[in-house]
């Protein structure tokens, strides 16, 4: 990345042609399935755009990952939210409500953010099962490569009803890039080229994505270490009489029993200049 710095006065590919296909090979599947985003918050307000139109009904957890939610309100969308059931997402009352409201879109966040929780492929696999066959399913998988390979639900290129996006921005350390790409059915990927902005991976990113995808080890790294330090935050809740809730993700989420301990820690912590988000 440093190297291209110098490059800065080309333009980027504007297909990303190099970064998809060796997104394609390492998922096996064909160029034309693969769309590179500014970041998954990128990808999010494009399919917005494309598959919402104002007043439609959107399905999500209540306390899901807030852009979605931003996008959908900026464009007109009505956002249906489902309370977490047990600290998770409550898969059955999602797809009854997306059902209910007849929603355009379900969105889920797996691994979640903000409680770190994680569905295998028998649970994904019922989600799919069990929506309406005209509402698609917007599944972020940002933090999917801390995750055991064998619970990911395989990807089918031949199922229009799912949209597939992943990151660079979690295990491969380049949030500030702004990377990300989803995985769909052809006729949804090449949609995307409607509403794209055709220069918005710039020139730097793309060659550091590529970059790191040839760099397993270095992911691999950064996955045991995200595991190891889970355990220390598990640890250290232990000690301070705190419990935690299982995580799949780079983070952990303290339980502190109440809101009101949850507020009075929140304010102690800001009144010592320390911010949360």
């Amino acid at each position: 990345m440093s190297e291209m710095v110098s490059g800065l006065s080309w333009y980027c590919d504007p297909e990303g042609y190099e970064l998809r296909s060796a997104l394609a090979d390492m998922h096996g599947v064909d160029l034309e399935h693969v769309i590179l985003g500014a970041g998954i918050d990128d990808l999010l307000g494009l399919i917005v755009r494309l598959f919402m139109n104002p007043g439609d009904a959107v399905v999500a957890s209540y306390g899901a990952y807030p852009t979605f939610a931003y996008h959908v309100n900026g464009y007109g969308g009505r956002l249906e939210t489902v309370p977490y059931r047990n600290d998770r997402n409550d898969l059955l009352a999602l797809t009854d409500q997306a059902t209910k409201q007849n929603a355009c879109m379900l969105f889920l966040a797996n691994p979640d953010n903000p409680t770190g929780s994680f569905y295998g492929s028998n649970a994904i696999s019922d989600i799919l099962d069990r929506l309406p066959p005209d509402c698609l399913f917007i599944l972020d998988e940002a933090y999917l490569d801390f995750v055991p390979p064998e619970t990911i639900l395989p990807i089918d290129i031949n199922d229009p009803r799912i949209i597939r996006m992943r990151t660079f921005s979690k295990a491969h350390g380049m949030a500030g890039a702004r990377v990300g790409y989803a995985i769909a059915h052809k006729n949804i990927a090449s949609a995307f080229n409607k509403v794209r902005l055709h220069f918005g991976v710039n020139l730097v990113a793309q060659v550091g994505a590529l970059a790191s995808l040839g760099d397993t080890k270095f992911v691999a790294d950064v996955v045991q270490a995200v595991a190891e330090g889970r355990q220390e935050y598990n640890a250290l809740a232990q000690e301070t009489g705190l419990a935690t809730l299982p995580s799949m993700t780079n983070f952990v989420a303290f339980d502190f029993g109440s809101s009101e301990r949850a507020d009075q820690v929140m304010n102690t912590l800001i009144s010592s200049g320390v911010f949360l988000r």
